[in-house]
C-alpha cells in the first residue's frame, strides 16, 4: 500500500466512532458488518485461495429459523440476529468460534403480526440488520420490532426498546451504528423516514432527525407510490473524520445527507431521482461515493464532502447511471474502487474520475459485501460461489470456489448462497449462508 493510500485509511480509521479508544485488531475482531474500519478491509490474515465443503471447513453449524444478518466477531463470539419465517418470534444467537456449537439462542421480541414484506420476501428476512459489538456490550436490531443491548459475558439483557416505529415494507436492513456514547439507528420506511441516536448505555434517545427530502410524488408511478417503495432506503450510514470533525453520511430515498453524528444536525444534502438504495457509502479522500439505488435515474455518484444546504450544482464530481451495484457495497483498494453489480460482473472504477478501469464476467448474483485481505479481494455470491481476485488495473481470478447449495435456487425464500457479508478474525473466515454458519481456515 503507497504511502497516501496509507496515510488516508489511517485518518479514516482514526475517526470510526466505536467506543472503545484503542480500536480493536482486524486480526482479532469483526465489530462491524463491514469489519473494524467499515470497509471491508481485513488487515493482516492468510486466508485460504481455495475451500470446499470437504476442504478448509473447520466446522459448520445450521442456524435456527432464517436471518440474513452479518456474522460479528469479539472475543472468540460471533453473534447473529434470526427469527421465525413468518416474522412473529426474534432471536439472538452466540457461536463458539472455536468449535461452532450455538452457546446463546435467545428470544427477545415477539409480534403477534408482523409487517408484511411482499415480494421483498425473496431478497429479505425479518433479521437481516447486523448486529455490533464492543468489550462487554452486543447490540441487535430487528427494524420497528425493536433494539436490544446484552451483556456478552452474561448474556442479560441490558435495556430494550420497542418504541421506534415505521412501515419498513419489504423489510428492514439498514445495520447499526455504534460512535462514541451513541447506538445510531436507521429508519428508512415507507410512511416514515427518520435517523435516531440512543444513549448505548440506557437506550434512551440522544436525538432524532427526520430525512428532509423533498418528495415530489407526482411524477412517480402511482401504484409504486402506493405500496411504499418510493421513500424506502437501506443503506447503513458511515462516520469518518473531515478536518478533524466526525461527519456522517447517509443514503436515503431522493437523498444523500452528510449529518453531525453527535447532534444529528443535517450539515448537506444531495438530491437525487431513486429509492431503495443498499449500498454502504465509501470514503476516498475527501469524498464520499455512494448508491442512489433503483429507477431510471438511479446512478453512483462522488460527493465531495463540505459545504451546507443542498449541494448537488457544487459538490458533485462525478456521476454514472451504468455499471454499479444495487446491493452489494464497494471496496477501495490502493486508489481503485472495486465492486459486485447485481448480476455476472465484478468492476474496476478509477474513484478520481469515475472512468470504468475494467469489467470482467464471474456470472452469479451478488448481495454480500466483498473483502480485502493479504493482497486479494473476494467476492460472494448468491449461488454459493467465493471469486478471489488480484486488485489492479487487469482483471485477473485467482480462484474460485463453492459450498454446497443445499436449497433450490428457486426457492421462494431465496437461494442458499450468500446476502450475509463474512467476518474474518486471525487466520479464519466465518461464511453465513441462507442456512449455515462456515469457519474456513487452511489446514
Amino acid at each position: 500500500m503507497n504511502s497516501p493510500t496509507l496515510i488516508r485509511r489511517l485518518c479514516v480509521v482514526a475517526c470510526i466512532g466505536f467506543a472503545w479508544s484503542t480500536l480493536l485488531s482486524a486480526a482479532d475482531n469483526w465489530p462491524d458488518f463491514r469489519g473494524p474500519t467499515q470497509d471491508g478491509h481485513v488487515g493482516v490474515a492468510k486466508l485460504p485461495e481455495t475451500w470446499s465443503e470437504t476442504e478448509n471447513v473447520k466446522w459448520k453449524t445450521e442456524i435456527p429459523f432464517l436471518g440474513l444478518s452479518s456474522p460479528i466477531v469479539l472475543d472468540n463470539q460471533i453473534w447473529l440476529t434470526t427469527a421465525t419465517v413468518e416474522g412473529h418470534e426474534f432471536y439472538v444467537l452466540c457461536v463458539d468460534a472455536t468449535t461452532g456449537e450455538i452457546t446463546t439462542n435467545q428470544k427477545l421480541f415477539h409480534s403477534e403480526d408482523p409487517q408484511s414484506m411482499g415480494n421483498g420476501a425473496k431478497d429479505n428476512s425479518y433479521a437481516t440488520p447486523s448486529a455490533v459489538i464492543e468489550p462487554g456490550r452486543v447490540y441487535v436490531h430487528y427494524g420497528n420490532v425493536g433494539t436490544a443491548c446484552l451483556d456478552t459475558e452474561t448474556r442479560e439483557v441490558l435495556w430494550k426498546r420497542d418504541d421506534l416505529k415505521c412501515w419498513h415494507y419489504r423489510g428492514a436492513s439498514s445495520s447499526p451504528v455504534l460512535f462514541e456514547d451513541l447506538l445510531i439507528l436507521t429508519f428508512d420506511g415507507a410512511d416514515l423516514q427518520y435517523l435516531v441516536a440512543l444513549d448505548k448505555r440506557t437506550g434512551k434517545t440522544v436525538w432524532k432527525t427526520d430525512r428532509s427530502a423533498e418528495w415530489n410524488d407526482e411524477h412517480v408511478d402511482k401504484q409504486m407510490v402506493k405500496e411504499g417503495d418510493w421513500r424506502k432506503a437501506h443503506s447503513t450510514p458511515l462516520i469518518v473524520s473531515i478536518d478533524g470533525k466526525p461527519v456522517m453520511c447517509s443514503t436515503g430515498a431522493k437523498a444523500a445527507y452528510g449529518y453531525d453524528p453527535r447532534t444529528g444536525k443535517e450539515l448537506w444534502r444531495v438530491n437525487h431521482d431513486a429509492y431503495s438504495a443498499s449500498p454502504r457509502p465509501v470514503y476516498h479522500d475527501g469524498s464520499f461515493i455512494l448508491v442512489t439505488g433503483f429507477s431510471k435515474g438511479a446512478e453512483m455518484m462522488s460527493v465531495k464532502a463540505g459545504g451546507r444546504g443542498v449541494i448537488n450544482d457544487t459538490h458533485i464530481e462525478w456521476r454514472f447511471e451504468k455499471s454499479f451495484p444495487k446491493y452489494s457495497s464497494p471496496i477501495l483498494v490502493d486508489e481503485l474502487l472495486y465492486f459486485a453489480m447485481d448480476d455476472s460482473f465484478l468492476v474496476c472504477v478509477d474513484p478520481e474520475t469515475g472512468e470504468i478501469v475494467w469489467k470482467g464476467r464471474v456470472g452469479g448474483k451478488y448481495r454480500a459485501c466483498p473483502i480485502y485481505a493479504d493482497g486479494k479481494l473476494y467476492f460472494f455470491s448468491l449461488e454459493g460461489k467465493t471469486t478471489v481476485i488480484e486488485p489492479g488495473r487487469e482483471f485477473k481470478i485467482l480462484a474460485t470456489n463453492d459450498l454446497a447449495t443445499d436449497a433450490p435456487l428457486d426457492d421462494p425464500r431465496r437461494g442458499p448462497g450468500f446476502m450475509a457479508s463474512p467476518a474474518v478474525v486471525g487466520n479464519a473466515m466465518f461464511l453465513r449462508t441462507r442456512y449455515h454458519l462456515y469457519r474456513i481456515e487452511a489446514e
